[in-house]
Parts: C-alpha cells; structure tokens; sequence
C-alpha cells in the first residue's frame, strides 16, 4: 500500500468546514490502495470551542502526527489569527521528518489555510516527490479586487495575488472542488493543463447520519419546532447569498398573501449563518427578512452548531434550503449532507455551479437556476411555485437516488483522489532528472 502525506492544519475536533476533506480522506483511502498519514496542528492550538463527536467520527486506524504552533496570544497583536501562519514552521518540519523516516509516495496539502501550500517548493526540493495541492476554495477570489482598498479583505486579496503563484509553480497536480475553479487557475497559469487538475467536490459521507442514529444527541443548541412546518438553511450565510435568498423571501411573501393561514404553520430556521461557534448576536437573515415583513416566521441562531447536531436539524426538517451564491465557481459543501439526509429540499445555484449539476442528476428536491444577475428576477414565480410544493405536498417530490451521486460520496471522493495520487506519482517517475 503507497503512503500519502496529506498536510491538513485544521482536523477533528476543529469544527471548521475544511476539516472534512481530510477526514474523508483518512477513513476512506485505505479501500483504494492508500495509506493517509494526516499531518495537522495539536486541537490545543485551535481558538475555536472542539466538537468532540466529530472527533468519534474519525477512526481508530488513522494516523496522526500532531504539531505545535506558535501559541495565538503571540500573534494576535499582530493581527494573525491563521493556524496555517502559526503552524507552518512546524508543519513543514513534519513533513520532512516523515519522509526521512519511511517510505512516502506524494503528499496532498490541503487548503484554505493556504499558506501551508507555499511549503510545496522546498519539500519538492528536498524529497523529490509529487506534490498536489487542493483548493477547497479560490485562494485568488474575484471579490477581493472589490474590496476597499485599505480593508484587510484587500491587502488579502493583494498578498494572495503574489504567493499563490509561488505554490503553484511547484505542484505536480492540482485539485479544486469545481471545473470553473480549475478554468480561472488554468487562466492564470500557462503550465497548468487538464492532464494535470481534477475537480473532485468535498463530498459527503451517508455513514455520519449512522453515527446519529447511534448516538442520540443529548443536547441541542437549536430546536425545531414540534407546532410549525420547518424549513431550514444550515450553513454561512454569505453577503452573496442575499440576492438570492431576496427572492426566495420575495416569492415567499407572495405566497403567504394568497395562503394567509400558512403564515402561524411555518418556521424558517437559519443555523450557524455566521460559521462561527462563538458569534455575536448579529442576524443578517433576520434584518433581511424584516425587509420583508418576514421575521415572525424567520429564526436565526448565528453560532455554529456541532457537526452532528448540524446533520439532526437536516434529518429532522421537513424541507431544506440549499441557497448558494450568484457566484459561477460557488460550490457549497453542505449541499451533500443536505442531499443524504433525504430531507426534500429547494435548491438554487448559478447555472455554472457544480452543486446545481450534482443536484440535478441526484433529484431528492427542486432545482432552480439561472445564469446571470439580470435573469435573477425572473425566477420568483418558480421560486413561489417550488416553496408551496415543499410545504404543502413534500410528498410529490421524489426520492433521492444513492447511485446518481455516489461519486460524490466520501468514499467515490477519496477512490478519485486515489487516481489523482497514482498520476501524480507516474508523472513524476517519468520526470527527467
């Protein structure tokens, strides 16, 4: 069996969304002729307050080496926060002890935080062997030009224009979540061609709702109402999910003024729209949803919840609201647990998106789309239309199909990176020296 080093800052019990690319890695690549070694930061370098059931969802068998960083009261009078930042040095001295001391086939660097990926030239030098770094997200992203131009988000956007290159010129292979996020890198960067990056999305894993139904929380965060039809969006609401979620309110004030008796029978749940455990009491579904005259029946609770207190909300609702962004490239992650929890659901993505693909071959729900700004506007009697039958006839929708989205099961992710990892590993024996 190879052996992959995959450098993963974040890992359980941190609650943070880029956990669980490697998690899946970890229990799944075994069964496709890998062995993962994940290399993180010690949990007691994480801010963030642990989830301890995420943890129990990692098994036994999988190696870890955990590293220290320098501790954030050190940094953070410099305003750095990042653990990629506070654990790099230590990080990187990891990688190469391992190398040193057994046999390593690639290592897989995984991001965001995307610092650690400029580690990728020096390890390459050292140890010889391909490098892969996977893009969970744009460490370029369109909207940081947008920003004001003394605001952190825009000397972000500046420093990530000058060191993504620097990582990127040493990589063997590379993987993001998206074939859009693939095409802006492959603008960007002459040497990067198809033969070389693969779109493999985060994926989800069916057996994460087992483990609830074996272990039964005990205790919630957030309830749903027992009285109410719930419908519940979990996840961050970001600032370019507003037009979208707009309309959905738009259409689902119409709705109420031809249905008035629905207006005591309905929740709206939002969960952890701020994605972070500890957040302030600031509700931006809830100022929205005033707009509308919509917040007796819109509830917020900004803190991020546990992971599976997160997929009980999704089993538990009657309807979900998979709303992304009016970004081509957006892909979120949370659509797979909300499409295996067998919740139906609404879902409405860019035309581009790989989530709307994914959602439309899987069924389960309502797909909506568009493909610009400007059609946006056009959608609200659909909207409308879908909203009535996930409330009023659920029943009509059909079931999801297991076998139109295997691929994006953790299991299919990891046997796709499995390929990666063997390509990876051909090409470079194949390099001159």
């Amino acid at each position: 069996m190879k052996t992959v080093l995959i450098v993963s800052p974040h890992f359980p019990p941190s609650t943070l969304a880029g956990v669980h690319r490697a998690r899946h890695l970890a229990k799944y690549l075994p069964g496709h002729g890998w062995h993962p070694v994940i290399i993180r930061v010690d949990e007691a370098q994480y801010p963030e307050t642990p989830d301890p059931d995420l943890a129990a969802l990692v098994p036994d068998h999988v190696e870890q080496i955990r590293t220290g960083a320098i501790d954030i009261s050190k940094t953070r009078r410099f305003g750095i926060g990042d653990i990629g930042i506070r654990g790099y040095s230590a990080l990187k001295a990891a990688v190469l002890a391992e190398v040193s001391k057994r046999d390593v086939d690639a290592i897989l660097i995984t991001g965001s935080p995307f610092y650690p990926m400029l580690m990728a030239g020096a390890v390459k030098r050292k140890t010889g062997l391909p490098i892969i770094l996977d893009f969970q997200d744009p460490w370029i992203a369109a909207q940081g030009a947008e920003r004001p131009y003394l605001s952190k988000g825009r000397m972000a956007h500046r420093l990530s224009m000058v060191l993504e290159p620097r990582a990127v010129k040493h990589a063997d292979f590379i993987t993001s979540v998206s074939e859009t996020q693939n095409a802006q890198m492959a603008e960007r960067y002459q040497h990067l061609h198809a033969g070389i990056m693969a779109a493999i999305p985060i994926g989800g894993d069916p057996e994460d709702f087992d483990a609830l139904r074996q272990r039964p929380l005990s205790q919630v965060a957030f309830v749903l109402s027992d009285d109410h039809i719930n419908l519940s969006f979990v996840g961050t609401f970001m600032p370019r999910t507003g037009p979208l979620m707009a309309l959905l309110f738009q259409a689902l004030q119409g709705l109420l003024d031809e249905t008035p008796d629905l207006r005591n029978r309905l929740r709206l749940n939002f969960v952890g729209t701020s994605n972070q455990p500890n957040a302030s009491d600031h509700k931006p579904v809830t100022d929205l949803a005033n707009e509308f005259g919509l917040s007796d029946i819109v509830r917020e609770h900004p803190q991020r919840v546990p992971f599976l207190e997160a997929l009980n909300i999704l089993a538990n609702s009657d309807g979900l609201l998979l709303i992304g962004s009016d970004e081509p490239h957006y892909t979120a992650s949370k659509i797979y647990p909300g499409l295996m929890s067998g919740t139906p659901y609404i879902s409405l993505f860019h035309d581009a998106s790989s989530a709307n693909e994914i959602l439309t071959s899987a069924q389960g729900g309502l797909v909506l789309s568009f493909n610009s700004k400007r059609s946006l506007g056009n959608l609200v009697p659909e909207i409308a239309d879908a909203l009535k039958t996930l409330i009023l006839k659920p029943e009509t929708i059909p079931a999801s199909n297991p076998s139109a989205y295997a691929n994006v099961t953790a299991n299919g992710v990891s046997r796709d990176f499995a390929d990666v990892f063997d390509k990876a590993v051909a090409s470079t024996s194949k390099a001159p020296t």
